[in-house]
């Protein structure tokens, strides 16, 4: 299977110069949160939309096919049709599922063979986390040798972690150039999410510094964190990337997901992250090619919303 990808584009430092003003980017963060809460039908109705949008993710050192087998068997049926009948159009149910499982390279056969035996191979993506995951700290040979095993175990999704010793020396050109060999690993076989930890660059600049190189290299997405550092997915970090996908979107036309992971963990979460999203981006952006949500445990407040939820409209 070949997929449609972005292209790699000449290295160009003019993208990387940046002023941030942390209280502005807080200020705005801070007041968009606050429009972000809603209830009742409104609430069930944006927990199913953040569930469409899920890499239901597994990325455990005792990971196993069984548990594998059942993180994916959960992804495409999060909840039994008839709980939903009522709630949503019939012709919408079979929406109703995950956008795509994250596990590491050893496991993508594993949810391969499980989604096949779903018939869901079309529908929900096989993401794999390479090239070192979560530090990165490997040669970086091994790294694009983890690539094309994972793309040959079924992988359609790649997220890879950038050097951050690279970017925290400010060697931006190293990192794009690793990310072009990264992007031409993938093909056109799995798009390609970068992972910037950005709990460990530093400083918001290079939040955006990172961003930018990384769509200069080629990415489909621009992804905030592996989920194992301090900090990870904040809506002003988000902010930031946003404003470099919006600036990368102006000066080449090129368009890039988002991906936010790690800390995302009830509804309320979520949608505070899709309403940054519909605020700055546009409400089109919320679709799963475009914005995803990394998660392990956001599908459990899901599942505890919307029954909640459906148990209301019944009693009502």
């Amino acid at each position: 299977m070949e997929f449609k990808v972005n292209k790699t584009l000449k290295y160009d430092d003019t993208f990387l110069k940046i002023n941030i003003s942390l209280p502005e980017i807080n200020s705005i963060a801070s007041s968009i949160s606050k429009t972000s809460t809603v209830t009742g039908d409104h609430e069930v109705a944006w927990a199913l939309k953040a569930l469409t949008l899920i890499d239901l993710t597994t990325l455990a050192g005792d990971d196993t096919a069984s548990n594998v087998s059942r993180l994916c068997v959960r992804a495409c049926l999060p909840f039994e049709p008839q709980l939903l009948e009522k709630v949503v159009e019939a012709s919408l149910l079979k929406d109703i599922h995950c956008a795509a499982v994250c596990v590491y390279p050893a496991r993508v056969a594993n949810a391969h063979k499980t989604l096949k035996r779903y018939g869901k191979l079309k529908d929900i993506s096989i993401a794999a986390v390479a090239t070192g995951f979560p530090t990165g700290q490997y040669g970086l040979k091994t790294r694009l040798e983890e690539i094309s095993y994972a793309v040959d175990a079924g992988a359609t999704e790649i997220d890879i972690v950038i050097n951050r010793q690279l970017a925290l020396v400010g060697d931006w050109q190293g990192v794009y150039d690793e990310v072009v060999l990264m992007r031409q690993a993938c093909g056109t076989r799995a798009h390609l999410k970068t992972i910037l930890a950005v709990g460990e660059l530093g400083s918001m600049e290079n939040v955006y510094k990172a961003s930018m190189v990384c769509m200069l290299a080629g990415a489909d997405f621009i992804k905030t964190s592996t989920g194992k550092e301090a900090v990870n997915a904040t809506l002003p970090v988000g902010l930031v990337m946003i404003w470099a996908i919006q600036e990368f979107k102006r000066l080449t036309g090129q368009i890039v997901g988002l991906k936010p992971a790690g800390g995302i963990r009830t509804v309320r979460d979520a949608i505070a992250w899709m309403t940054l999203v519909k605020n700055t981006l546009g409400m089109h952006w919320l679709q799963p090619e475009l914005f995803r949500f990394g998660a392990s445990g956001l599908l459990d407040d899901i599942e505890k919303v919307v029954r909640e939820g459906v148990a209301r409209l019944k009693q009502a």
